[in-house]
């Protein structure tokens, strides 16, 4: 193995060493790591009886009656990995037992196991034994299918797990006997640094599923009678067996400081060797164990004296014991303050064989992390005979308390035929992070994603009371740990929470609602499409948008640039202006290039946000933003020409106002009105009945006094001029000698001015801006023309208050089911709803580049953003619905062996109930089909809906493929034969095979 570092003072290098990044495990008594933990601490006794799901004491009197068993050892949801049923009871327990462990592992190394989909990640799995298929297919050949062979593979193992997740880096099961896992982990490691792979899962299983190997134990004479291991003990009188499984993520030292990652420990070095031809091949070889604890060493660049506590391979056999004793004190017996600890965790467990590897490094792992020590099981009673005093060791009798600084500790697992393996473990670096945050000041997304809405439901309730016992403070770090850990399955949830009282409370309430027709989250099956509308002038108050630039960093930096683009032609800082709750915003000179910085700066917030508009629209001096963002305009030449407009404006004599009026344009009413007042145009038409008209003062109340003698609602607009009137043509004609860099919009915009979408050959120049000055603001068509294009599913306003999205409200020819959104709703704004949009739209399919919510201050005092180490969020829960064993016949009826794949297909459970006649007679094809894929997958016929997918919904492979050729052709023999390339483009669904065939019998019969 390349060796990870050199003798330089280790936790001060952070580039050098293999991370521990995550784990999770099952052990006898303890699912999880926070239960296996536990265990330790309190000394915990996980031995107990056989259970009769594993066989009968009594027909095995060689063998313990009792062991370590994990509950739910046949509990699996295949459907959560899409394997069909008949599969997953073929499966050897082993392979689903890892399947969900690994995802949960994933998760607690602070990654969706989603993102590392067709990533190089590989995975290293120890297992030993091959029972599960000695069970299944043993002495009956008419049992062996496709399935029960591919299931009781032991090289399955780790590839099951590979396929499911769909990573591509190595992937390969170790069997070196009870050092399988601990080898796995060797091989892992010298994959990382080799750079074969940037993170992998690695780790170990064992089952007891017969007494088979207790049998060869207890003639051998290394079975404890009442099934317990007892290490290092007076006591010792063989081994306990015991079931178990545990992986770690790991990844190279430097890359999980880099991405933040939380570290549970640092693996300085390993190596693994064999003992020779030795006294036998079985018996363990003291001068071997001697060997590779030291060749870890010094690959781990540390000396024995370093080595403050050792997790002991320590069977509890006397043989053993005393070989093991005498190797660790031979390397260990050298000068130092305190003798070097020693312990296994056998004791608690029992011996988990080829997971007895893991099961002691994620023990010291664990232990490094909480920088105590377990005391070890049967310490009281010391064997003398293993001198352990005099030569440098001590069993730990009771708990061990690690100092401050780095703790070097090992990890020993021997093999009974020969292949020993040593691992050196040493605490995590300090690394200085901005994690924390400052208590309860900032609103994050908590997301949560799952299977089905069922699942959804149990796995909200699941961390609903996980917050729940967490001591009341910010939520922020839970909602950025949830964004990057709880994403990637098909049903989305979502929550805004400043601190973790409400976010408990908020998921209880979703997870608890009573009405059956709620589901707690939604399925989306397409992005959302979102468009951008501009508020224009009007929206501005004193101290908009203040709320939101208290919160989000992302938005103070944009308004930055918008202001100092501002101020190089406006001589003062329109930000301070804004935030400082200044009445002149109202004047024009400033309200222009102040809504203009506001419009710019959350379009680009939202856009860092990872909310990509698929169109734009600007009403009036919105329409400067408007085109920033879909890229015709730079953000400089859009500076200077709202200035120069603004200026313009100002400069005008004063007179001139605007009126909104609740009518129609082209009502008769208003009509006849304008034609007698000619000073006054129609400036905008906002809505179907939404207008606005601009002219003379005079000329306005005059046609305002006749409205309201009319019944129709009226309302002056705050404005400075007659915007978009003849009145303002002196500005119109200075801008037309400005000069603008125009080029085509990148996005769809559509133009106010123009009532439409505009073209490819009409750029935004200066002739442009000039005619949009005093032509009226076409929003209604332009609005129309923008949803025909681009067909949105959310518009989002772009301003400092609610105002387009209520004319969107009045408006024709946009869908119903249209949402509308807004990141800064006016006055009453908390800076809450900048996050309440992305949870918007998560739920609708967007994934957000969540980094920008929690960015610089978010972590921290400092104010700089920086590496986020994220909060520990409760693992997955699976479903434990469904149930798969074995079922021992005790007289198979011999049968012969299938002669092909396809005369394979045979019931390992019930037969499936028959379609009713009903639904064969209206659609016999279709019946036929949803027979056959039940059939073959061992799938409920409910399960079986036309639109149910093969490979996603039903778990579908090519060798089921084949076998459901034939069962089509034995139900359906109208169809006669039909090949495998005919069928596959039919195999979208269950619905369409069935209509594919369907079109197969029609032409036949024709």
């Amino acid at each position: 193995m390349t060796e990870p570092g050199t003798g330089t003072e280790a936790g001060t290098d952070t580039g050098r060493g293999i991370a521990v990044v995550g784990l999770d495990c099952a052990f006898p008594g303890a699912a999880g790591g926070e239960a296996y933990w536990d265990l330790l601490m309190r000394g915990g006794d996980a031995v107990g009886d056989v259970p009769a799901q594993r066989w009968d004491p009594a027909r095995f009197p060689g063998a313990s009656a009792r062991g370590g068993f994990i509950d739910g050892a046949d509990v699996f949801d295949n459907d959560f990995f899409s394997v069909a049923p008949r599969e997953a009871a073929a499966m050897d327990p082993h392979h689903r037992l890892l399947l969900q462990c690994a995802w949960r592992a994933l998760e607690d190394s602070g990654r969706a196991p989603a993102d590392l989909a067709g990533t190089d990640t590989g995975v290293f799995v120890g297992v030993m034994g091959g029972e599960w298929g000695r069970l299944t297919m043993g002495g009956d050949p008419g049992r062996i299918t496709p399935q029960t062979g591919a299931g009781s593979s032991a090289g399955m193992t780790a590839n099951r797990i590979s396929y499911h997740l769909n990573l591509t880096g190595p992937s390969l099961a170790v069997d070196t006997a009870c050092s399988s896992s601990l080898v796995a982990v060797h091989l892992a490691v010298g994959a990382l640094l080799a750079g074969e792979c940037d993170t992998v899962l690695a780790g170990g299983v064992n089952l007891v599923l017969s007494p088979d190997l207790g049998l060869v134990y207890g003639q051998l004479g290394l079975a404890a009678p009442d099934g317990r291991c007892k290490p290092f003990s007076a006591d010792a009188d063989g081994i306990g067996r015991s079931d178990g499984l545990g992986l770690v993520v790991l990844r190279r030292l430097a890359d999980a400081v880099a991405d933040g990652q939380r570290i549970y420990a640092v693996i300085r070095g390993t190596a693994v060797n064999q003992d020779g031809r030795s006294n036998g091949v079985t018996a363990p070889n003291r001068w071997s164990q001697q060997q590779v604890i030291s060749t870890a060493y010094r690959r781990a660049g540390v000396t024995p004296g370093q080595v403050r506590f050792i997790e002991a391979h320590g069977t509890g056999t006397v043989l053993g014991d005393a070989i093991e004793a005498a190797a660790l004190g031979t390397v260990h017996g050298v000068p130092r303050e305190e003798p070097c600890a020693i312990g296994s965790v056998k004791g608690n467990l029992g011996h988990t064989e080829g997971a007895a590897g893991i099961a002691g490094l994620i023990k010291t792992a664990l232990a490094l992390h909480h920088r105590i020590v377990p005391a070890s099981r049967f310490a009281d009673r010391e064997n003398p005979q293993l001198r352990l005093a005099e030569r440098g060791l001590r069993l730990l009798k009771s708990p061990l308390r690690l100092p401050s600084g780095e703790t070097v500790a090992g990890v020993s697992s021997f093999g009974m035929g020969g292949t020993n393996a040593h691992a050196v473990l040493a605490t995590a670096p300090r690394v200085r992070t901005a994690a924390g945050g400052r208590s309860g000041t900032r609103t994050g997304v908590f997301t949560l994603t799952a299977d089905t809405p069922e699942a959804l439901r149990r796995n909200l309730a699941e961390q609903a009371d996980a917050v729940a016992r967490r001591p009341r403070g910010e939520a922020a770090g839970l909602c950025w740990s949830s964004n990057r850990v709880k994403t990637g399955l098909p049903y989305r949830f979502s929550l805004t929470a400043r601190d973790t009282a409400g976010l408990a409370e908020g998921l209880r309430r979703a997870a608890g609602s009573q009405d059956p027709a709620a589901e707690p989250g939604h399925r989306p099956w397409a992005r959302p499409v979102v468009a951008f509308v501009f508020t224009g002038q009007g929206s501005q108050f004193p101290g908009m948008t203040a709320a939101l630039h208290r919160e989000s960093s992302a938005y103070r930096r944009h308004l930055d640039e918008a202001d100092a683009a501002l101020a190089a032609h406006t001589g003062s800082s329109v930000r301070d202006l804004i935030l400082g709750g200044d009445e002149r915003v109202h004047g024009t000179e400033f309200a222009q290039p102040a809504l203009f910085a506001v419009g710019y700066a959350l379009a680009r917030t939202l856009t860092g946000l990872g909310v990509r508009p698929a169109a734009v629209l600007g009403h009036s001096v919105g329409e400067y933003a408007a085109a920033v963002t879909a890229g015709a305009l730079s953000l400089e030449d859009a500076a200077r020409l709202v200035a120069r407009r603004a200026a313009l404006m100002r400069e005008l004599p004063p007179g001139g106002g605007m009126l909104a009026v609740r009518a129609g344009a082209g009502g008769e009413e208003l009509t006849g009105i304008l034609a007698e007042e000619p000073e006054v145009v129609v400036a905008a038409v906002n809505s179907p009945v939404d207008v606005v008209l601009s002219g003379s003062l005079e000329a306005l109340e005059r046609i305002e006094k006749t409205l309201r003698g009319l019944g129709t609602p009226t309302r002056q607009l705050e404005v400075s001029h007659a915007f978009h009137s003849p009145l303002v043509a002196p500005v119109a004609q200075a801008l037309r000698a400005e000069s603008v860099s125009a080029v085509p919009p990148a996005i769809p915009l559509a133009s106010t001015r123009y009532g439409r979408l505009l073209g490819a050959g009409e750029p935004m120049d200066a002739g442009y801006w000039a005619g949009q000055t005093e032509a009226p603001v076409l929003f209604a068509d332009a609005l129309t023309a923008l949803a025909r294009a681009a067909a949105p599913t959310h518009l989002l306003e772009i301003g400092p208050r609610r105002q387009l999205l209520t004319l969107a409200a009045r408006s024709a020819g946009l869908p119903a089911e249209l949402e509308f959104l807004h990141p800064c709703p006016g006055p009453d704004a908390t800076g809450d709803e900048l996050a309440e949009v992305l949870c918007a739209l998560y739920r609708a399919g967007l994934d957000p580049a969540w980094e920008g919510l929690y960015e610089s201050g978010e972590f921290g005092e400092s104010g700089e953003s920086g590496p986020r180490t994220g909060e520990r969020l409760r693992p997955y829960v699976f479903s434990g619905a469904r149930r798969f064993w074995h079922r021992e016949q005790e007289a198979p009826e011999p049968r012969p062996a299938p002669a092909t794949v396809r005369e394979a297909v045979r019931e390992t459970r019930e037969p499936a109930r028959r379609l009713d006649a009903l639904t064969q007679e209206r659609d016999p094809v279709l019946a036929a089909v949803i027979e056959a894929v039940a059939e073959v997958g061992g799938h409920d016929l409910a399960q079986v809906v036309d639109s149910a997918r093969f490979y996603e919904d039903l778990g579908f492979d090519s060798v089921m493929i084949m076998q459901l050729k034939d069962q089509v052709e034995t139900r359906l023999p109208q169809v006669g034969e039909v090949s495998i390339q005919q069928l596959l483009p039919a195999l979208r669904s269950v619905g369409s095979l069935a209509e594919f065939l369907g079109d197969v019998i029609t032409a036949k019969a024709a």
